[in-house]
């Protein structure tokens, strides 16, 4: 599994245990940079801790501050709202050039049910 990958599977587990999702932002706003492929990506974490490390480490980052949303606010609401003004999903960007998955927003949907789905019951 790649590092994104990785991280991508990391995002809805964590996501759904803490019923929280981060991102960050400056005086302008949420940031939405443009990817490889031209399209542009607005960026969140499943961990203030791991949006807090790209800040600090990440020099286009540093005069932003972490933002927390409600698993359900940013699933009712946000999520809607990027797929109509055309954003992709960033999701646990890490490293010197914030890189990781970029996703549709239907793609998170779905992802984040099956994450919420109940494990298999135990048998007793």
């Amino acid at each position: 599994m790649s590092q994104s990958a990785s991280q991508a599977s990391a995002f809805f587990e964590e996501a759904v245990h803490s019923q929280v999702v981060w991102t960050l932002r400056d005086r302008d706003g949420i940031p939405a940079p443009q990817n490889e492929d031209g399209r542009r990506a607005m960026p969140f974490w499943s961990t203030e801790a791991r949006v807090k490390r790209l800040i600090s480490t990440v020099p286009s980052y540093a005069g932003f501050e972490p933002e927390s949303i409600p698993l359900k606010t940013w699933r009712d609401r946000w999520l809607p709202g990027l797929r109509r003004d055309s954003l992709l999903v960033g999701l646990n960007w890490t490293g010197a050039r914030a890189t990781g998955y970029d996703l549709e927003p239907a793609s998170v949907v779905d992802r984040l049910a099956l994450a919420e789905r109940p494990g298999p019951t135990a048998r007793q």
